[in-house]
């Protein structure tokens, strides 16, 4: 079965269900079999909230994306970029940080993610930032490939919680 057609678009405040939702979704899709049911649960709750996306729509110093299906207009992915606090030795308070970016399994391997990248490279550009920043569970095969095919290399770690566990996450950064 082929993935629907889709379009990619800035998102608006009035979008933070719809990436709360694939949040959640993405979320359990990837981590399912690795992190315990609880974890889960509790980070979606928490981080993949409505009130968590609608500030970050709201702030000017951020740029969040959504990919539809152009069918029906369901979310399919997203991707966060803002003011980066990851906690490296070689912090710049100009670096940005790619907070989020979910694609579900089904829409993956159609340049999808790069065409989201692509738009965090330009928004970077626009502000004269330095480094695009992101973490990544350590475990994720899937995202540790594509971000190195996507040119980032690891530039730090650090632990991240979910639910009531901790995990170690790869910082991973590249110029835009």
């Amino acid at each position: 079965m082929s993935a629907p057609a889709t379009a990619l678009r800035q998102g608006t405040a009035q979008d933070a269900e719809r990436f709360a939702l694939v949040g959640q979704a993405t979320f359990l899709e990837s981590y399912a079999g690795l992190l315990p049911v609880e974890d889960i649960l509790a980070h979606g709750q928490r981080q993949h909230a409505a009130r968590a996306y609608a500030a970050w729509l709201d702030d000017p110093a951020w740029r969040c994306w959504l990919i539809e299906a152009t069918t029906g207009g369901a979310p399919v992915g997203f991707m966060t970029v803002g003011p980066s606090d990851l906690p490296l030795a070689d912090h710049d308070p100009a670096d940005l940080e790619i907070k989020r970016l979910y694609l579900l399994h089904r829409f993956q391997g159609l340049g999808l993610g790069r065409a989201m990248l692509e738009q965090a490279y330009a928004f970077a550009r626009e502000r004269a930032r330095p480094r695009i920043l992101l973490g990544v569970y350590s475990r994720n095969e899937a995202a540790l490939s594509f971000y190195a095919k996507m040119g980032f290399t690891q530039v730090g770690d650090r632990r991240f919680r979910v639910g009531a566990h901790e995990y170690y996450d790869y910082v991973l950064g590249r110029a835009p």
